[in-house]
């Protein structure tokens, strides 16, 4: 299982979890088409051809559009796997939703081929939350983004560095690679039946310090109390955290509730201060299922084929 939460506390929670959106914002980031069409496994799969360009949208504008809440405040900085998800205050019926995507008008620098894609989550009803993510891995760097609503303003966002943290739960070993430099962390995850979700996980948020209550998620009173340098992963309540377990059992054995603990010699601190909104972190080697898109934002366990299956405008160029 996943540490327990509270919302406002925390804690570790290995329950398919909901797509409650933290304060974040994600830009664009451009991948060729050659590139795009080599994409594959959770990541793409060379479907769905991008149209050229977007045409104007032609029908009235959506009223869903005047409460729209994007996951990204104006100006913001975030790492290459967030994507910009809107939520509206009402299901949107499935026969508008190619109008909403069309005036949901996203631009980058870079001229990224993505697509908008309908996600359910536990926090929302069908029809109530869309994402837009690129159709390559992850955002480029450096990519400027611009999000329109319809009449109702813009959003813009930046890319920032690239930090893509694999943890492999066979060895014990977290690898975090930022730019051409790699660095291999100890940790320890889920014990078995507390398994730690396997999957690629978007930084929804972080905290210096969390509780964390396993009463909340039904494991009794196993623990509850403060968790230091906390980088929330999933709605459900995974975590990379400080474990005072992870002093000796990191690098050899799993013993966590579902979280990815990390030793409190000061390797916890210097993980969670490089840390930014929207890095990338993949579990693999877990004995449990691959997170769920709407459990934060699992939007990249999904082929590209497949986050097309669920978009009703289709794949289109952002330039």
């Amino acid at each position: 299982m996943a540490c327990a939460a509270l919302f406002s506390a925390a804690g570790c929670s290995t329950d398919a979890g909901t797509g409650i959106r933290a304060a974040t914002d994600a830009p664009t980031s451009r991948a060729s088409t050659a590139a795009a069409d080599k994409a594959a496994g959770g990541h793409g799969d060379g479907a769905g051809k991008a149209s050229a360009a977007r045409p104007a949208p032609s029908g009235p504008e959506p009223a869903v559009l005047a409460q729209a809440r994007v996951n990204m405040s104006d100006g913001q900085t975030v790492g290459v796997g967030m994507p910009i998800s809107v939520t509206f205050s009402r299901p949107v019926p499935a026969a508008e939703r190619k109008d909403v995507e069309g005036w949901l008008r996203v631009q980058t620098s870079s001229g990224t081929s993505g697509a908008w894609s309908w996600v359910n989550d536990d926090a929302h009803l069908d029809g109530q939350r869309v994402d837009f993510r690129p159709r390559t891995t992850y955002w480029q760097s450096g990519t400027r983004i611009t999000l329109r609503l319809g009449s109702h303003g813009a959003r813009h966002f930046t890319i920032g560095r690239s930090l893509v943290a694999t943890v492999d739960a066979k060895t014990h070993m977290m690898t975090v690679r930022t730019g051409g430099t790699a660095q291999r962390i100890p940790v320890t995850t889920g014990a078995p039946g507390t398994d730690t979700w396997n999957g690629t996980m978007v930084v929804m948020g972080k905290q210096p310090k969390v509780y964390m209550d396993s009463r909340t998620v039904g494991l009794g009173d196993t623990y509850h109390g403060y968790y230091y340098w906390a980088v929330h992963l999933t709605t459900s309540g995974t975590y990379v955290h400080q474990n005072p377990r992870a002093n000796t059992e990191a690098g050899h054995r799993n013993v966590t509730h579902g979280c990815v603990g990390l030793a409190s010699d000061g390797t916890a601190q210097r993980f969670y201060d490089r840390i930014r909104i929207g890095d990338v972190i993949t579990v693999t080697g877990a004995d449990k299922g691959v997170v769920a898109t709407g459990n934060g934002y699992g939007d990249w366990n999904l082929t590209w084929k497949r986050w097309l299956a669920h978009s009703a405008f289709g794949a289109t160029t952002t330039a």
